[in-house]
């Protein structure tokens, strides 16, 4: 097997700390406070187990599933993630493979790379966006989105932003100017391998979020587009069904842990809901996505699909939250250390992890398909849910 072949998601981890210069690493760790959020998310998913069958298992399997209004291979879509700092075709490189693969990809607001490249490379593709400028600047981008010939919408509201990690917060320029690359350039000595990707590519790690550029204005940085937000008064459930009413298509709404949220979801229109806690960057002390997604799905879950971002690192993770009521997940951090590792090829050979373990835990479990999942197929202990009142 060649040596650029990652045999699981850790070692993609490992190989992207290896290869990134420790800013870029940390800025993809994130998490907030003290991490518990973090360390929640991926703790839930060793807490289930898994009851596996020894006979009349099928002989086929078959992944595919329809999830927000697109055809995935397999119940897995990538989740949106912000300026990307690990490679030079960053979003580029994760469509090309998300599209190799058949599975849908989340594009950012915040993204290194403009919606019409990455649609003309992919085009089983969800736009994210955040409530911010108001409903005029709003209505302009999703006019944008329309005519890159994106379907659906991703609507983060779980994000509050990290003012301070415990264990530091890397230093992100404005602006990639000459002090500042002086500055980190100690770093990205210690990482030729990085270095020397971006050297060949001709062009600097980019900064700048050209998705959030109004018309005849300047491309803003990433922290002048979250300026932006932060200035924006946060939306009401009026303002998410004034959005939801503006869009012809799906539309799913990130963040959701409360039942009464979802059930809020539901009444604005919404089509879609993510089970999330922005992968621990939002409210640290927030439980594991994974504890209220069997609440959530139960109580909405005959009514919109339900996704599960948080967490997954092994197509078992992917089959518990399936079993436990998702139609599909989420993935974030995996991917990123995929295109750290390797490039567009580290991203496809993370799907195909994923996907190998999705097919050896059903063929355990007794089951063909992931609709065939059900609760009796994982052993959940005492006290693992979580719900928050109403």
């Amino acid at each position: 097997m060649s040596s650029t072949w990652l045999e699981t998601v850790a070692e993609a981890q490992r190989r992207a700390r290896r290869r990134l210069p420790p800013a870029v690493y940390s800025a993809l760790l994130a998490g907030n406070e003290s991490g518990v959020t973090v360390r929640d998310n991926t703790d839930a998913f060793a807490e289930i187990g898994l009851a596996p069958r020894v006979a009349d298992a099928p002989h086929l399997r078959d992944l595919g599933v329809d999830i927000l209004g697109m055809a995935a291979s397999m119940p897995v879509v990538l989740s949106p993630t912000g300026v990307q700092a690990v490679h030079p075709d960053g979003e580029l490189a994760i469509a090309r493979a998300a599209a190799e693969r058949g599975v849908p990809m989340g594009l950012s607001s915040f993204a290194s790379k403009p919606i019409e490249q990455v649609a003309a490379a992919h085009s089983a593709l969800a736009f994210q966006l955040y409530w911010m400028d108001g409903r005029d600047a709003i209505l302009r981008l999703l006019e944008r989105v329309r005519a890159a010939g994106v379907g659906t919408i991703i609507l983060t509201l779980d994000w509050s932003f990290s003012y301070g990690r415990d264990w530091g917060s890397p230093h992100i320029p404005e602006r990639l100017t000459l002090g500042s690359a002086m500055q980190f350039a100690p770093q990205a000595l210690q990482r030729p391998s990085w270095l020397l990707a971006f050297i060949r590519s001709r062009r600097l790690p980019d900064l700048t979020v050209p998705n959030l550029a109004e018309p005849g204005q300047p491309t803003p940085t990433f922290f002048g587009a979250y300026a932006r937000w932060q200035q924006t008064p946060p939306p009401t459930w009026q303002d998410i069904a004034w959005l939801i009413a503006q869009w012809d298509g799906p539309v799913c709404l990130k963040g959701v842990c409360r039942v009464d949220d979802a059930r809020r979801a539901v009444d604005a229109g919404a089509t879609a809901l993510s089970v999330s806690n922005h992968g621990g960057n939002n409210l640290d002390t927030t439980p594991a996505a994974l504890r209220f997604l069997p609440s959530i799905a139960a109580a909405v879950g005959d009514q919109v699909e339900v996704l599960l971002d948080g967490g997954v690192r092994r197509g078992s993770d992917v089959v518990k939250a399936l079993a436990l009521g998702a139609r599909a997940v989420m993935i974030g951090r995996p991917y990123l250390w995929g295109l750290a590792a390797n490039g567009q090829a580290g991203v496809t050979n993370v799907l195909d992890i994923l996907r190998m373990g999705m097919e050896s835990t059903l063929r355990g479990l007794g089951r063909a398909t992931p609709g065939e999942l059900t609760a009796a197929d994982v052993l959940i202990p005492d006290g693992f849910r979580r719900e928050a009142p109403s």
